[in-house]
C-alpha cells in the first residue's frame, strides 16, 4: 500500500496505482481545459466593454461565477499536478510513500522505464493512458499458502 486516498475512498497500491495516476492526470487536464475556456470567455466578454449578450446570466453573476471557476481550476489543477508528480516519482524510484518517509536505502534492481512498464503494462503505447487496460499483476509469480 502506498497511501489511502479520500478522493477515491480507497488505498492506492501496486494493483491500482495506474488508475490513480491516470485519475490525477485526467483531473489536471480537465482543470487546465476549464481554465482556458474561462479565460477565453473573459477575454471575449471584455474585449471592448462587457457585453450584456455575452452570457445568459446577469453581468455580476457571470463575473462572480467566472472568478470562482478560475479559482477552482487553479486549485484542482495545482493539487492534482502535485499528486501526479509525486506518484510518477514514486513509480520511477520504485518506492512507496511510506518507504520514502522512512528514508530506507533500497537496492535499485530495475531501471526507471522498467518500473513504468510494471505499473502501466508493457512497452510504451496508447494503452498506458487508457483506464480500460491494466498491467498484468506482479503477484502472478508468487505462490500463496494458507496459514
Amino acid at each position: 500500500m502506498d497511501h489511502h486516498c479520500p478522493w477515491i475512498n480507497n488505498c492506492v497500491g501496486e494493483d491500482n496505482q495506474k488508475f490513480f495516476v491516470l485519475f490525477t492526470l485526467y483531473v489536471f487536464a480537465i482543470s487546465v481545459y476549464a481554465l482556458v475556456l474561462t479565460i477565453r470567455q473573459i477575454f471575449i466578454c471584455t474585449e471592448k466593454e462587457w457585453h450584456a449578450d455575452c452570457t445568459f446570466l446577469p453581468v455580476a453573476s457571470a463575473i462572480l461565477l467566472m472568478i470562482f471557476l478560475v479559482f477552482e481550476g487553479l486549485l484542482f489543477g495545482i493539487f492534482t499536478l502535485v499528486m501526479f508528480c509525486t506518484q510518477v516519482t514514486s513509480i520511477v524510484k520504485d518506492e512507496t510513500g511510506i518507504e520514502n518517509l522512512k528514508k530506507e536505502k533500497v537496492v535499485k534492481k530495475t531501471t526507471m522505464y522498467e518500473n513504468l512498464q510494471d505499473v502501466f503494462g508493457g512497452y510504451f503505447s496508447f494503452s498506458w493512458f487508457s483506464p480500460f487496460s491494466s498491467a498484468p499483476s506482479r503477484r502472478a509469480n508468487f505462490t500463496f499458502h494458507d496459514v
